[in-house]
């Protein structure tokens, strides 16, 4: 990718969902492979990513796999025979985490970083692009600032600046949060995440004294950089990715056109500046990201620290306030909506907050107007009237799921073409039809004579024109239709029509012949040495070929991964810039400067306790982070175990800084 182009990044679950993400304006998707991604339920054969691939290349669009989890040694000659598949369907990047894999004998195929590798420093950017890999996702948690910084460190013409705008937050930094395999036997890293951050905590302070009560104090709201987007390219941002490789159809439509509206609008503005594929997308539909599951929106740190980044009354979706409940019947509640031109529609997700402040769901099977009331609506539930807790006149109503909405997303909904301008002309005593299209690839085509003379030139020069106009079955769109032409000929429309189909084929073998596959970045030699020289299990090493790497780069000591059980006592299970002090307002620096209260407020640890769980926050105020700390569990020692590593076989011995 060019440094002046902008790539939208789009998710998929499935091919399927991948080609619709093209069609409605990405111009990247990415996408697990067979096996080895980070989402352990988004796989696809190799034939599916083919099929994907030919799609987008039509669109000049990019295809990146995912093969981004740690891996152990058992699996390093599996992974490296699927990335030459990969690599064989057309597949342009993959994206890993696994640094054992650049020591593999792999095709050249680009390497972009993973979000597991967890880019936060300008040392650490710069490094991964000495390493060789072309792309860097950084740290959700960067502020604009700290994202130019990286900018300034790397160079443009060998790495791309990468960053999520949209969707899911996990409130670990990636790559850096081991919860989920310490309770469970589930690795994050390994694809297979048990989500302990969306559920509910009582919070104990260092006396014991309970500050929060069932609250969801470690789920995030969702990311939404749209306000952003032109500060984030300023600041270096070049792809900018859509979180969800676990989302639906409609998601994935609809997010993807709302950020390619946005960015169009930019692009208009700033002609410097240039998308990273081809064509044009027309929706059938408005976007609006609040029509799609979210935990309400935030911008996270982009802007620096804010104070309302959580989602702690509860990690589902509250949906947008509709009106309030005027009247509880047996069968049935009434609601009066905000607005007269609100309309419910059967089978619409309804929603309110009981007393507790919980969110309960309620599925209508039916709703009416009411004769005579403007604005007014029975909405008959799907489940028993007497189920819904704390249900009664007054309660606000909001709606998270709107059929209409989700049905118009279920059919067709963008059109994407390449605008082409389209030239008959006299060739040799017969004709030649020049399709161009917007990128300068050509298509021609010829008609070999005797031509016939029109009887009524008027007549057939208008219908030539229409014949030839018509690409409304392939990826083009004629912008003009010139017709330079000595003599007023006659052409049947049989030939007009295979001479455009003849055409359109040419043009999309010379953009096919057009698309150069991406480079794959020479590692700097001799190799660069690591930031570091001491690897913790934050690092995931978890096979011998990761150890060859990192000991390669200079490295001197290097510790397991987490997943291979060697830490036993109480560790770090997540790392992570949201601070609960902060979020309950209890963080020293907020007391600074407050009379009464300055010097009363220490950083002393706090406790979150859900069950029988028990975990311990820790506070590092000099970075500003919280680690939350506690122990892999004896049932998940005692359960088949990963596979240790041959290279670490006990805890090393301290290193002492010199």
């Amino acid at each position: 990718m060019l440094p002046h182009q902008l790539e939208l990044l789009s998710p998929a679950r499935t091919a399927d969902i991948g080609i619709e993400a093209i069609n409605h304006g990405a111009d990247a998707v990415y996408i697990g492979g067979p096996s080895f991604g980070a989402r352990t339920s988004a796989d696809n054969s190799v034939s599916d990513l083919a099929r994907l691939v030919q799609h987008a290349h039509r669109f000049h669009s990019r295809i990146f796999c995912t093969v981004n989890t740690i891996l152990r040694d058992d699996e390093l000659e599996p992974a490296r025979r699927q990335i030459w598949q990969l690599y064989e369907a057309g597949v342009d990047a993959l994206i890993i985490q696994d640094m054992g894999l650049l020591e593999l004998d792999l095709p050249p195929i680009q390497l972009h970083a993973s979000t597991q590798t967890d880019i936060r420093t300008p040392e650490k950017a710069r490094f991964l692009q000495d390493a060789g890999l072309s792309q860097l996702v950084l740290a959700r948690e960067l502020t604009l600032q700290q994202i130019a910084a990286i900018r300034a460190a790397t160079d443009p013409q060998r790495s791309v600046i990468e960053f999520f705008i949209h969707g899911a937050l996990c409130v670990a930094y990636s790559g850096q949060c081991f919860i989920s395999h310490a309770h469970t036997g589930r690795s994050a890293n390994r694809g297979d995440c048990s989500q302990a951050c969306r559920l509910p905590y009582e919070v104990k302070d260092s006396q014991g004294r309970i500050v929060a009560h069932e609250k969801h104090v470690l789920s995030m709201k969702d990311n939404n950089q749209s306000d952003n987007l032109r500060a984030l390219i300023d600041a270096g941002v070049r792809s900018f990715k859509i979180e969800g490789r676990y989302k639906d159809l409609g998601y994935v439509k609809n997010i993807t056109a709302h950020y390619r509206t946005l960015f169009d609008e930019i692009l208009e503005e700033r002609p410097e500046l240039a998308r990273a594929s081809s064509g044009q997308t027309r929706f059938s539909f408005t976007p609006d990201p609040n029509q799609n599951f979210n935990r309400e929106f935030t911008d996270y740190f982009v802007q620096g620290r804010q104070d309302d980044i959580g989602a702690f009354d509860t990690p589902k979706n509250p949906g947008q306030a509709i009106g309030w409940v005027t009247r509880v019947a047996p069968d049935h509640l009434e609601i009066e909506t905000n607005s007269p031109e609100t309309v419910l529609h059967n089978g619409d997700g309804l929603c309110y907050h009981d007393l507790q402040k919980e969110l309960v769901g309620l599925q209508t099977n039916r709703c009416e107007p009411v004769a005579g009331k403007v604005g007014h609506w029975a909405v008959f539930p799907k489940d028993p009237m007497a189920g819904f807790k704390d249900l009664r006149k007054g309660t606000e109503v909001n709606r998270n799921r709107d059929m209409e909405w989700v049905r118009a997303l279920e059919k067709k909904s963008a059109e994407r073409h390449i605008n082409v301008w389209v030239r008959l002309a006299d060739a040799d005593g017969g004709l030649v039809l020049t399709l161009t299209d917007e990128d300068g690839f050509q298509g021609n085509a010829t008609l070999p004579g005797p031509l016939q003379m029109a009887k009524d030139a008027t007549q057939a020069r208008a219908k030539l024109q229409d014949n030839l106009a018509r690409l409304g079955d392939t990826v083009f769109a004629p912008l003009d239709v010139s017709l330079d032409l000595g003599q007023p000929w006659f052409v049947p429309a049989s030939q007009a029509n295979a001479l455009r189909r003849d055409a359109v084929a040419a043009l999309e073998t010379a953009r096919a012949a057009g698309l150069l596959r991406l480079p794959r970045a020479q590692p700097v030699h001799p190799p660069v040495p690591y930031p570091e020289d001491t690897l913790s299990y934050l690092a995931n090493v978890f096979n011998q070929k990761a150890h060859d790497f990192y000991a390669k780069h200079g490295v001197k000591v290097i510790a397991a991964a987490y997943e291979s059980h060697e830490e036993h006592g109480e560790v770090s299970l997540m790392i992570t810039k949201h601070c609960v002090r902060f979020s309950l307002s209890l963080c020293p620096k907020q007391a600074k400067g407050v009379t009464g209260v300055q010097g009363t407020v220490r950083a002393e640890p706090m406790q979150l306790i859900n069950g029988k769980e028990k975990l311990t926050l820790r506070f590092d105020c000099k970075p500003c982070e919280m680690h939350v700390v506690g122990k892999i569990k004896r049932s998940v020692l005692n359960a088949a175990a990963e596979s240790p590593l041959t290279f670490y076989r006990t805890r090393p011995t301290a290193v002492s800084p010199h």
